[in-house]
């Protein structure tokens, strides 16, 4: 995933930072922090996870 694969998964949700930070249970300046991340993100892997996981629940996918 990418920070701006998240973006649009937000966009596409019509999430803000708080609502993914509620839905992943990860803190909102993390979810800000990987928001603004350009390309690939790097981090922790739980974290990415998380996120990813809570996107995925509200249908969205993830291509490559």
């Amino acid at each position: 995933m990418t920070g701006e694969q998240i973006r649009a998964a937000r966009a596409l949700l019509g999430w803000k930072a708080a609502d993914l930070a509620k839905a992943s249970g990860v803190s909102v300046p993390t979810v800000q922090r990987i928001d603004s991340t350009k390309g690939s993100l790097s981090g922790r892997y739980e974290t990415i996870e998380a996120i990813r996981k809570a996107l995925e629940a509200k249908g969205i996918q993830f291509l490559e």
